[in-house]
């Protein structure tokens, strides 16, 4: 997308009394398309999330949210990853990908993989980027990704990361002044509590014994 077409759709409105874009209000209703069809465990979730995180790589990148733009680059990828892994068994003739719960290797893996990702993000934001917020957006964007993985395996606790990042990212967004995506997190919070329930019903009371498998 040149500068002058990005100017054109990153232009200020006002939609309901907010000052928006109107490329936030697109991936606004794309994010909410998407997390919807992921609550109905609809494998059409995944190509909404890849239009929807291009829609908002461009608006982080206008708000000097570079760790959150990055982190679209890499749902992006890991959506064809999770999209093959929804429909692979039903591809081989097996049953769906089920739900299942983290065992508690599962949650130390992924507990590490949130400090990690945390320590070495917010280092190269800090370091390399103008961003004026770099723990907030290191620590969120560590967050998501760890959520994005547990999703695409159907792992229940996608929804416990979810849950803590969105309540976070609502007063992150109110902070850069993105009012429509603020709503829209708070708007993911009652949906990921939804989809916690929601899939509550559909995993086995056991965990499963393989890590992210």
């Amino acid at each position: 997308m040149n500068d002058s077409l990005l100017a054109m759709v990153n232009s200020g409105i006002t939609l309901f009394g907010l000052p928006t874009t109107p490329l936030e209000v697109a991936g606004f209703v794309l994010a909410v398309i998407t997390v919807l069809l992921n609550i109905y465990q609809l494998h059409w979730a995944w190509l909404f999330a890849i239009v929807s995180s291009a829609v908002y790589g461009l608006v982080f990148y206008a708000s000097r949210l570079y760790g959150d733009m990055g982190l679209q680059l890499v749902f992006i990828s890991v959506s064809f990853w999770g999209w093959y892994q929804w429909l692979r068994p039903g591809l081989q003739h097996t049953p769906a990908l089920p739900v299942t719960r983290l065992s508690a290797r599962g949650w130390l893996w992924a507990l590490a993989g949130w400090v990690a990702g945390f320590g070495a993000l917010w280092w190269f934001l800090a370091s390399y980027t103008d961003t004026d917020v770099p723990r907030a957006d290191a620590f969120l964007t560590a967050g998501s990704l760890v959520g994005q993985v547990l999703l695409s395996r159907k792992k229940l606790e996608n929804w416990h990361a979810w849950i803590i990042v969105d309540v976070l990212y609502v007063a992150l967004y109110i902070h850069k002044d993105l009012h429509l995506t603020a709503i829209l997190y708070a708007v993911f919070v009652a949906m990921a509590v939804a989809g916690l329930l929601a899939w509550k019903k559909a995993a086995p009371d056991a965990p499963d014994t393989m890590v992210l498998k």
